[in-house]
């Protein structure tokens, strides 16, 4: 089993749904899909949510995926992608890594990434948390 995404343009972001089986290889591939989407679409910031992926991936398979996707950033500044683009990861454990080694790499290299364990905290890392409304009973007399 592969990984498949789907690819979401919202208003300000995109939204990345991935499923299937974490592997080095598939992960690649579906984030070079992923940069063509947004110089696509011209937005700044990412959400992916890989909570249906499934995998254990070894450390060494976490260290180069971090810098994969940061090399890749790099190299698609010039095809037109914005230079400090956001990307936020939700991901499950065992994908998920509490000690976010692949977010280190990534981070190092200078990518923009943060890898979240809820989408509320990684929409609010990316500045698109709802806004709350004011309650419209607390200003009345």
């Amino acid at each position: 089993m592969s990984i498949q995404i789907e690819i979401r343009p919202e208003r300000d972001f995109l939204k990345v749904v991935a499923t299937g089986k974490f592997s080095l290889k598939e992960a690649e591939r579906t984030f070079l899909e992923i940069l063509d989407a947004l110089i696509l679409q011209q937005v700044r910031k990412t959400f992916i949510d890989g909570r249906s992926l499934v995998g254990k991936p070894a450390t060494i398979e976490r260290f180069c995926y971090g810098k994969f996707a940061a090399n890749s950033v790099k190299l698609y500044h010039e095809r037109g992608l914005y230079p400090f683009t956001k990307f936020a990861y939700v991901l499950i454990p065992p994908v998920l890594d509490p000690q976010r080694f692949g977010e280190t790499v990534a981070v190092n290299r200078g990518m923009r990434i943060k890898v979240f364990d809820n989408p509320e905290d990684a929409l609010a890392w990316l500045d698109l948390a709802p806004v709350q409304q004011p309650d419209a009973a607390a200003g009345r007399n």
